[in-house]
């Protein structure tokens, strides 16, 4: 199901989730002068449909190539024609086949491969213009958008949570760092997370993320220097497991963020 609002004159597209009966998560797509900024995942298509039927647009933009942000690329490119930009590492992903894992296929839907073009430096929607900057470190080929005059952040998949819990065994905190710290360098106001929604004070809470991860990193070094192990650390800072850990057979785990930070 898809819930449509309107924050700052971004129309936001709240999908969410449901798998037998239990809601599994939110996902967010988003509208602003003509640019979709991501897709949502193939699962909700149906209910996406009439809203891309309903609400014009000229292009759109994705954040990364992950199948929750790119899912109804496809239909959109067969049925409304228009373009669809992605980082140049996410174009070889977006023309393949589905190959991530099962338990992500049936949480999100399977996506079909579909043609994109590369995104530059910047990106124009109807009036404005976009900085495209290259947020890496949640997946190769992440960005964010930005814009100047209204301090706009589209900020994807980086922010998510204040404090982060697990991350897939792709992902780098340390670079998630840097890219955070690229962001903090821009002077935005309001920012459109992917999974948390619209967030009002986004600097501020970007910031708060940057702070617990540097001093998650410092402790886990320390800890490190006392001669515990990768799972010793885990157990001490991370007592604490979730689903989302055994379902996915560990591609989702505490266990991911130690790793990143020691290697």
């Amino acid at each position: 199901m898809i819930h449509v609002y309107e924050k700052e004159d971004v129309i936001c597209i709240e999908g969410e989730v449901v798998k037998s009966s239990q809601r599994v998560g939110k996902v967010f797509s988003y509208l602003v002068d003509g640019m979709l900024v991501d897709t949502g995942p193939q699962c909700i298509e149906d209910d996406l449909i009439p809203f891309y039927e309903s609400h014009p647009f000229n292009l759109v933009a994705l954040t990364h190539s992950h199948e929750d942000h790119s899912g109804t690329a496809l239909w959109i490119q067969d049925n409304l024609g228009v373009p669809i930009y992605v980082h140049e590492k996410g174009i070889k992903i977006c023309a393949q086949p589905c190959s991530y894992p099962k338990y992500r296929q049936a949480t999100w839907g399977i996506r079909k491969e579909f043609k994109a073009l590369p995104l530059g430096e910047t990106i124009q929607s109807r009036s404005q213009e976009w900085q495209v900057i290259y947020t890496p470190g949640h997946a190769d080929d992440h960005v964010s958008l930005f814009h100047a005059e209204t301090g706009r952040l589209f900020s994807g998949d980086l922010f998510v949570n204040p404090k982060t819990k697990v991350v897939m065994r792709s992902e780098s905190i340390p670079v998630t760092m840097e890219s955070i710290r690229t962001l903090l360098s821009y002077d935005f106001g309001a920012m459109f997370c992917s999974h948390a929604g619209y967030i009002k004070n986004g600097k501020e809470m970007m910031y708060q993320k940057l702070v617990y991860l540097e001093n998650l990193c410092d402790e886990v070094k320390s800890l490190n220097k006392t001669g515990l192990s990768i799972h010793e650390i885990d157990e001490k800072l991370f007592p604490k497991k979730y689903p989302i850990s055994f379902i996915s057979e560990g591609e989702w785990d505490s266990l991911n963020i130690i790793s990143s930070i020691l290697i």
